[in-house]
């Protein structure tokens, strides 16, 4: 049963996805599972530091938010609404376009942003180039006109605008190398106070995942290995391999590091584009504890998480959580695996 993508859906209270975040971000509630004793304890975030195990080492992912979503229209003057998925290189883009588009269509942006479509893809993405004022975009450049006109791209189950505190509140107080579509969401629990206290009492280096579109996909094969996994781009630098190649026992904040760090254990390549599925017949073989959110029915997130516990935990896990109101999804809850 595990790896029928049926088993991993479940249903979840309207009230309790969770549209705007909480304030301090590090007064969530904080699910902690000990995978020995199959234990669960109920706490709040800010006490993290108290169940993390005193010798482990923290990864985080530094990947920092762009506004990637835009508005604009054809030149028919027909509406488009076009969301930045990641660079392809050679001044080519991966974008998703909601509006009826062909190959040659010449979309119009604020502030002189023209985009031209060059390729319908399969799979519904369109790959676009990008020029302001007549001269041709990389993505470095594309990044800093899109932080004049574009929107923070929050997820569609919040079912609302983005606001001007999103800019803030949908960043981690360590993001740094822009390139992500959605938050690295397990990060946004940290203040800087505390995320301050645990760089203190542990090891901590960081590595870069640019989380893509990709990443809110559900499983739509019966069987979840015949899911084609969606690939993001990432660096591992030096002082978080040495972490990788040391002794200690590794605690990943977030997914995304999970997935990087197995990619980088299984590849050895340390950048590049990973597409990694975890999931309970693939399971990590060097992370040994995660942070992490409460994920959507039937995600490769929720697949990961099952990678760590297995399928009958975490359905008792989510049960658990229901039953006792936590927010989820990526303003919502945290959830440490120990």
């Amino acid at each position: 049963m595990s790896l029928q993508t049926q088993s991993y859906d479940y249903t979840l209270p309207s009230e309790l996805i969770a549209t705007e975040p909480v304030s301090p971000r590090d007064s969530c509630k904080l699910l902690v599972y000990e995978r020995k004793t199959r234990t669960i304890t109920h706490t709040i975030f800010s006490k993290i530091n108290d169940f993390l195990p005193k010798e482990c080492a923290v990864l985080c992912n530094d990947t920092k938010v762009i506004k990637a979503r835009i508005f604009g229209t054809k030149i028919s003057g027909g509406r488009v609404e076009l969301l930045i998925n990641k660079p392809l290189g050679n001044e080519r883009v991966s974008c998703l376009i909601r509006g009826k588009v062909k190959e040659g269509t010449q979309l119009y942006f604020d502030k002189g942003l023209t985009a031209k479509v060059l390729e319908l893809c399969e799979d519904g993405s369109r790959i676009v180039s990008f020029s302001h004022q007549a001269k041709n975009l990389c993505f470095e450049e594309l990044i800093l006109v899109l932080d004049n006109i574009g929107h923070i791209p929050l997820p569609p189950y919040m079912q609302r605008e983005d606001n001007e505190s999103d800019e803030d509140e949908y960043q981690s107080v360590f993001s740094q190398n822009a390139g992500a579509v959605a938050a690295p969401t397990a990060s946004l629990h940290f203040t800087p106070e505390l995320f301050e206290t645990v760089k203190s009492t542990h090891p901590l280096e960081f590595l870069t995942l640019h989380v893509g579109a990709g990443t809110f996909k559900p499983v739509e094969a019966e069987t979840i290995t015949e899911h084609p996994m969606h690939s993001e781009y990432y660096n591992i630098p030096a002082p978080a391999l040495e972490l990788i190649h040391s002794a200690k026992p590794l605690l990943a904040i977030g997914t995304t590091v999970t997935r990087t760090v197995e990619y980088y254990v299984r590849t050895h390549k340390s950048e590049g584009e990973a597409n990694l599925f975890l999931h309970p017949a693939n399971p990590p073989q060097r992370i040994n504890h995660l942070l992490t959110n409460f994920h959507l029915p039937k995600s490769t997130l929720l697949m990961l998480v099952a990678s760590f516990v297995g399928l009958e935990e975490t359905q008792a896990i989510y049960a658990e959580a229901i039953k006792e109101k936590y927010r989820f999804f990526s303003y919502g809850d945290a959830m440490l695996i120990l």
